[in-house]
């Protein structure tokens, strides 16, 4: 046979065998594809609007095109010259800790007291279908920057924290609350102590500052989630001796105050009663006066002293011996001595 035809028939098994054979596909529901041809994505007009808070200088730089995204189902056909890249955009998890250039168990981070401490976590995040371009074409490894990104931020805020009575993590004004501060608050001052007590407002603050992910690098983050701030193990002692005498001291000083309070509250209700002893006591004088006051002033003298004689009636009756007694000025008054 000839070499020509030979050739040429060559070239038509391996084009049908290219297109036809090796030119279907299929995309799970969990995924999502682009197709590009002769390395080219297929575009849409416009390009990506961005959904979280950047500069208008990274707004600039991070401008990407729409791609013709293909959804779940198929078959579907390509040409020899096209590249089918099929991405998941489940939610996925990864360990602070992944690097693909080397092997760790925990990430280093050097706090404001210079004390390294060993961080450790997860982060939840999927590809977003509405920009697929920079998570395909954009960078080598996406998640590879995003990771270093987090950590860089990390980082960061581990080194500045400054905020041990769980005040916003932000700058004045942006969390929009305002922490009460106590009068004595000795569980703080140690900045791994700090950081423990406030590791969801520290997520909160590393899933607003990782916001802008989707824009750069087109993969949403779902959830921070910083588990455990371990420093090493001479470091820990120290500060569980430092957390044990703070947590007695400030027992004590709780329970001086109670006691104080409590003394306050007796010597407040003592007062009370004394107060309400002396009013009783008063009452029956003043109602007296008031009857005397009201019996001299509608029948005047005689009828006050008929009043005080009659009122002296019964106790002559239960009186043993009556005395008089006279005045220098002739006037007189009788003592009685009761049984």
């Amino acid at each position: 046979m000839n070499p020509i035809v030979l050739f040429f028939l060559g070239v038509l098994i391996y084009f049908v065998r290219k297109a036809v054979w090796n030119g279907w596909y299929t995309v799970r529901p969990d995924e999502r594809a682009v197709i590009t041809s002769f390395g080219a994505a297929a575009r849409l007009r416009g390009n990506v609007e961005a959904t979280s808070d950047i500069s208008d200088e990274e707004k600039a730089r991070y401008q990407y095109p729409q791609v013709v995204v293909k959804g779940p189902g198929g078959p579907y056909f390509k040409w020899p010259w096209q590249e089918v890249h099929k991405v998941s955009v489940a939610t996925q998890s990864v360990d602070l800790t992944w690097d693909p250039t080397k092997s760790q168990s925990t990430i280093e981070a050097v706090t404001k007291d210079n004390l390294t401490t060993g961080v450790n976590g997860q982060l939840r995040y999927r590809v977003s279908e509405k920009n697929l371009y920079p998570y395909l074409f954009g960078v080598a490894s996406p998640l590879e920057h995003i990771m270093g990104y987090f950590i860089a931020v990390m980082r960061e805020r581990v080194a500045n924290f400054t905020d041990p009575k769980g005040q916003s993590l932000m700058q004045p004004g942006e969390g929009g609350g305002s922490a009460t501060e106590s009068s004595v608050d000795l569980s703080e001052g140690v900045s791994i102590n700090d950081l423990r007590k406030n590791l969801p407002l520290l997520n909160h603050y590393m899933e607003e500052q990782c916001r802008a992910a989707v824009d750069r690098y087109g993969i949403e983050l779902d959830a921070a989630l910083i588990t455990s701030i371990d420093p090493p193990t001479e470091v820990d002692r120290a500060l569980s001796a430092i957390n044990s005498t703070r947590n007695q001291v400030a027992a004590d000083i709780s329970t001086a105050r109670a006691d104080a309070e409590q003394q306050i509250t007796m010597s407040s209700r003592a007062v009370e009663i004394a107060k309400n002893n002396a009013e009783a006591e008063v009452a029956p004088l003043r109602e007296l006066a008031s009857r005397l006051s009201n019996i001299k002033a509608s029948g005047g003298s005689n009828a006050l002293q008929a009043y005080l004689r009659n009122m002296k009636a019964p106790l002559y009756q239960r009186a043993r011996r009556v005395v008089e007694v006279t005045n220098g000025n002739g006037k007189s008054h009788d003592a009685a001595s009761h049984s």
